[in-house]
């Protein structure tokens, strides 16, 4: 066999998994020692344990509140604002039932699915904003209390919200946009054709009709 015939082979490319575990335990240990300055100086929001001050703006108010960096919105309204804004509903708090709906710079969100300090600077509307500064009701909730579209009442405004906040965007929306906008609500009493008959019973309303 000639000589050219028995050289060393082509070096491998890459890295061997011994390599490659050994270079993640690297940067693994090198992220865990960077001090919060440093996260803080590199543009990533840096909150120590405990409860910080926020404002937040909730239907057209300032609301100051005392939370930790996990509290989720949801919980905000409900356990730490003054008064407590309870018209929010905690049922599933995964993000899976829609009653914990409510209006993020007019779009609908699940506030279970949100941290209240991300909120900061946004404008929230809760169900209890959702009728008019003189009290009366939105027209959805009024064809609400007549087409009897509620039961136990739990997932009701999570519904309301969702569905007026398509109602915002567009108040000529058909019942199939509608049904679509609260999509990823559940009514566990089964009342979903007296909630269509509301939709129906809003959008005509809204348009002038009888």
């Amino acid at each position: 066999m000639s000589k050219e015939s028995t050289r060393d082979p082509a070096p491998k490319r890459g890295v061997s998994r011994r390599q490659f575990f050994k270079g993640v335990g690297v940067v693994g240990a090198g992220t865990a020692l960077v001090p919060e300055s440093s996260e803080a100086a590199s543009g990533g929001a840096a909150f120590k344990p405990g409860k910080h001050s926020i404002t937040l703006k909730v239907n057209g108010h300032a609301v100051a509140l005392e939370v930790e960096p996990r509290t989720s919105l949801l919980y905000a309204l409900r356990d730490h604002a003054n008064p407590p804004l309870t018209g929010t509903k905690l049922v599933c708090d995964q993000g899976a039932c829609g009653a914990c709906t409510v209006h993020v710079d007019g779009k609908s969100a699940y506030s279970c699915n949100l941290l209240a300090m991300d909120m900061v600077g946004k404008e929230i509307t809760t169900v209890e904003g959702l009728a008019g500064a003189d009290g009366k009701l939105h027209p959805l909730q009024e064809a609400f209390i007549a087409k009897d579209a509620l039961m136990c009442g739990f997932c009701t405004p999570g519904f309301l919200m969702a569905i007026s906040a398509q109602l915002k965007k567009n108040p000529n929306a058909t019942v199939e946009e509608l049904k679509h906008a609260c999509a990823g609500n559940v009514c566990r009493c089964g009342t979903y054709p007296h909630i269509f008959e509301a939709m129906v019973e809003t959008v005509k309303k809204m348009k002038g009709g009888a």
